[in-house]
């Protein structure tokens, strides 16, 4: 019977839990990396064995990515961080871009290929499962970057999606810029963001051909053309990878928001996690809701009103919601206030699987034998 382990980032460490296919009983390891912001963090199944990958940053040594082999009994890290700019990169003010963090860990498609997302905005590609990094020139160099703006978190590239059936297809979006799309492997990138509103601009200019502030895409799993995506403001699905975008936002409860997956098996399923809006960052009415639509976005459905709180005031960031691929699939959640929550049926029951942990930032689950 496989487990299901469950990394949760945190502002001061990370927590690594395990728990069997029933996900009713938790085991906890003590935290990794204390006083060290964890932004990013992934489980690559293709090895021999598992590898366990952190992007964490310290206000002493710096960001760093580190690996674990053995499920985090141990950790290794590589000299200089293993992300690094070259010294001829430079920002827009002409100052050497240096990294500050690394915002997002995926694997590639072939065996040994993880990219990386960071702040400043650049994506960086490894093919050694994440032991050294190379930046992504076509992206770096690209003559939209002197225009990207720094949304209320930074300027990051937070959302990689390789495409499952070609290599050489990548979708990214940060925040503030918007979503960029890449069928040569990374040497060119073009933005892909007609039909996504930019409430922010001026009168013409709320549909720019870039400059939006995309806080999260995911991928169907069956149709790989077709995505969801929540933005500062409004919630959108494509069906043609990225080419243009449809606003499915009416029947939530808000149309702001971080978080966006997708269910792991079945098609035109997503979740979100509604926020009240720019100015108020916790849930409608103080209440935590999951909504879920089964339909591309047509109509959407509140989860959990029985067993999610009230009087929850916290915001779930853009990373910090997940599913994992266990039949049924389990639903995961973070919030700022240091609890993580736990669905075992696709989100129908909740339950509370820790409390009084530091500012989650990320959750990530997955099946180990």
């Amino acid at each position: 019977m496989s487990r299901t382990m469950l990394m949760v980032g945190t502002r001061k460490g990370l927590w690594v839990g395990t728990a069997d296919e029933s996900r009713t009983e938790w085991d906890w390891t003590p935290p990794h990396f204390p006083m060290e912001e964890v932004y990013s963090v992934m489980l690559d199944p293709r090895g021999a064995s598992p590898r366990l990958l952190a992007g964490c940053s310290s206000s002493w040594f710096g960001p760093q990515v580190r690996r674990s082999d053995d499920l985090g009994q141990t950790w290794e890290e590589t000299p200089n961080g293993a992300i690094c700019f070259p010294e001829e990169a430079q920002l827009p003010d002409g100052s050497p871009a240096t990294l500050a963090r690394v915002w997002q860990l995926t694997p590639g498609v072939e065996d040994g290929v993880v990219w990386a997302g960071t702040e400043p905005g650049a994506i960086f590609r490894s093919d050694d499962g994440g032991e050294s990094f190379d930046l992504v020139r076509g992206l770096w160099d690209h003559p939209h970057r002197a225009e990207w703006n720094a949304g209320f978190g930074g300027q990051a590239f937070h959302t990689i999606l390789p495409h499952p059936e070609d290599s050489a297809s990548v979708l990214a979006a940060l925040s503030t810029g918007g979503v960029y799309r890449t069928s040569d492997g990374g040497a060119s990138w073009s933005p892909a963001n007609e039909g996504i509103k930019a409430e922010f601009y001026p009168g013409e200019r709320n549909y720019p051909e870039f400059g939006q502030c995309v806080h999260k895409v995911a991928r169907d799993p069956m149709d790989p053309e077709r995505l969801f995506l929540q933005n500062h403001g409004g919630v959108y699905r494509s069906d043609d990878g990225g080419s243009s975008w449809q606003d499915i936002a009416p029947g939530l409860p808000s149309e702001f928001g971080f978080a966006m997956v997708t269910h792991p098996r079945e098609s035109n399923t997503a979740y979100t996690f509604p926020i009240a809006d720019a100015g108020a960052r916790w849930p409608v009415d103080g209440k935590a809701r999951v909504c879920r639509t089964t339909d591309g976005g047509s109509s959407w459905e509140p989860l959990g009103e029985d067993s999610l709180p009230g009087g929850f005031y916290a915001a779930v960031m853009r990373d910090a919601m997940c599913t994992d691929d266990h039949e049924p699939a389990g639903l995961y959640f973070g919030g700022r206030n240091g609890t993580v929550w736990c669905s075992p049926d696709a989100g129908t029951t909740w339950s509370e699987i820790q409390t009084n942990l530091p500012d989650v930032l990320v959750v990530r689950a997955a099946s180990i034998d």
